[in-house]
């Protein structure tokens, strides 16, 4: 074997702590007489992801002397947020030790320069090798394996059960469900994607009328009870009898008969696509790479390529497959659909003459029309993210999952990142917000005047009165809108009010506990006191020129149990709201807002 370079592996440090560990901190130490591997990851990023089913297989194997830890190293905001790394460890069934590093003090200790990026310290503690991207688990387990051998004859290898301990699952209907579509029947299809199954929900989208697929991760056709998915995420009716699933981590498209339960599958070969292999051709014999949504356009189902940042079609009625946009260049650039460059889309909506989608690492809004050139709604770049309204050349999104056609030609975008739906009006060039007091929403479906939003991270469907504009349309009488709060021009106190739990205390360990973003629908009422802080009280102006609107208010604050014995580490909770609330300007009213921010672990 040839002499390796040995550098000892700096210590592992990170402020979000551990995951799966049933609460032990770990240290470098406790892995001497192990391979360890790191693997530096984001849980938005789709290669990330692709790297965590990579892994899987060299886990098992070599379970008794290996362990894999993640070192979680956000890219978003939002993936700075600890619930937000616990939600995901479990969304993608990672069966290892996580360290959060929302500062990423060990991602600099070890000069990791990209997501995501695998590396391997021998059983004495040495750095022996770092690969940045995917598709190394091959070459890795050879050195793994070498690795076992060299230290098994120096006494320095140590076997036996890892450190990973699973947590408690969660008595919920859903599982970090994906997307929903509507049925002809007027029940709701959801993809459960943690649970490896498809939900049928009757129309309260509550009550759960049937499961589809076995619940155990693999792909398999067959029956409603034995068929199998592994993350399923896009749905589309195919016809009146059938739908079609993006089986994501199956690399596969799957159909369901919606009268029997039965899956076959229509494209893929269970393969994950890689550059040199082939881009069209029969379905069933080309590989694809995590589709993550689908749509009917134009007679094909269109499907969001996330694992490739491409859009591809699949013909059914000569069943084969092919690109149809994107270059599996990574970023931003509109034109022609072979010259265009995508960032992960994972959200699409058909209307008449666009495919709208989208984009979620350039969180845009995106669309193709009819001649399949590629057009870009909302979004900068890779890098620009945030939560702005306002015309569409200066409005923000974070990490867009889903995309919803509305009735009156504007589209609803669920915007994952910032908990919120959003709405864009081709017509004016004009971003609002409908609703910012969701959790992680991933795909919303209409039902009626109303719609129904799939809060991925609250493991739930929830129902959402429409604003009048957006169904407006010549067949439908206005409806009443929401009852405005009167306040008075001017100088308004917005006063959140925040008092910690019994037996808690606001966590000031690393600086300021609480965080108060303001905006406002339109953005020039307000005059002054936008934008974020750290004190639960501000004054906000409010523009006299503008009538009414509405005032976005997003409120967070941290605690941790108090009194907690010898050196044992306090159990912290994040307390988080949001409010849409519609205000009306009126000479003699409030000048103080009040809003509760009650305590709540979710």
């Amino acid at each position: 074997m040839s002499k390796r370079v040995r550098v000892r592996a700096p210590e592992l440090a990170g402020k979000g702590g551990w995951l799966n560990t049933g609460g032990k901190d770990l240290k470098l130490a406790d892995f001497r007489g192990r391979v360890l591997i790191l693997d530096f990851w984001t849980f938005c990023c789709i290669n990330c992801l692709h790297v965590l089913d990579e892994l899987r297989e060299l886990e098992e194997k070599h379970r008794d002397t290996v362990v894999i830890v993640g070192v979680h190293s956000p890219k978003f905001a939002h993936e700075a947020e600890h619930r937000a790394v616990v939600d995901a460890v479990e969304r993608y069934g990672v069966e290892h030790p996580v360290l959060d590093d929302p500062e990423l003090a060990t991602w600099k200790q070890y000069a990791v320069r990209a997501w995501p990026t695998l590396v391997v310290i021998d059983p004495e503690g040495y750095v022996v090798a770092q690969h940045a991207g995917e598709g190394h688990a091959h070459a890795i387990e050879r050195l793994v394996e070498e690795l076992e051998a060299e230290h098994a004859a120096k006494g320095t290898l140590r076997r036996g059960d890892g450190p990973y301990v699973a947590p408690e699952p969660e008595p919920t209907v859903l599982r970090f469900p994906g997307k929903a579509l509507a049925l002809p029947s007027g029940n709701l299809l959801v993809s459960d994607t943690t649970r490896h199954q498809l939900v049928e929900l009757a129309e309260d989208a509550e009550t759960v009328v049937r499961r589809i697929g076995s619940g155990v991760r693999g792909c398999v056709d067959g029956s409603a009870e034995a068929a199998g998915f592994s993350e399923p995420q896009g749905l589309a009716l195919l016809d009146e009898g059938a739908v079609v699933v993006a089986d994501t981590v199956n690399h596969a498209l799957r159909r369901v008969d919606l009268a029997t339960g039965a899956v076959s599958t229509l494209a893929g070969t269970g393969r994950q696509w890689w550059q040199g292999s082939p881009t069209s051709g029969p379905a069933l014999e080309v590989d694809l790479s995590s589709p993550w949504d689908v749509a009917l356009f134009g007679g094909k189902v269109w499907i969001a390529m996330a694992g490739v940042h491409q859009l591809w079609a699949y013909d059914p009625v000569t069943e084969t497959v092919g690109v149809a946009a994107g270059t599996t260049n990574e970023g931003l650039v509109d034109g022609p659909g072979p010259e265009a460059w995508f960032a992960q889309p994972s959200g699409l909506a058909a209307t008449g003459d666009r495919l709208w989608l989208a984009d979620s690492e350039t969180s845009a809004l995106r669309w193709v029309d009819q001649d399949g050139s590629v057009h870009t709604a909302v979004g900068t770049g890779l890098f620009d993210f945030g939560h702005r309204d306002g015309p569409a050349e200066q409005a923000l999104l974070q990490h867009p999952l889903g995309v919803t056609a509305l009735p009156d030609g504007s589209v609803a975008v669920s915007d994952t990142y910032n908990h919120a739906l959003r709405r864009f009006d081709p017509a004016t060039g004009e971003v609002t917000t409908l609703a910012t007091d969701l959790r992680e929403p991933s795909d919303a479906v209409l039902v009626g005047d109303d719609i129904v939003v799939v809060e991925s991270a609250r493991h739930r469907l929830t129902r959402l009165r429409l604003p009048e504009e957006t169904v407006r349309v010549e067949s439908v009488a206005h409806r009443t809108r929401r009852e405005a709060t009167e306040v008075a021009p001017g100088a308004v106190r917005l006063d959140v009010v925040f008092q910690a739990p019994a037996g808690q205390k606001l966590d000031t360990r690393y600086g300021p506990s609480t965080r108060l973003l303001v905006s406002a629908t339109p953005p020039e009422l307000l005059l002054a006191g936008e934008g974020a802080g750290t004190d639960l009280s501000r004054v906000v102006e409010l523009n006299p020129a503008v009538p009414e609107g509405v005032l976005h208010v997003s409120a967070m604050a941290a605690s941790c149990d108090d009194d907690v014995a010898g050196g044992e580490h306090p159990a912290c909770h994040v307390h988080q709201q949001d409010w849409g609330v519609p205000v009306r300007l009126t000479e003699g009213g409030a000048d103080r807002l009040p809003l509760v921010l009650a305590g709540m672990d979710d």
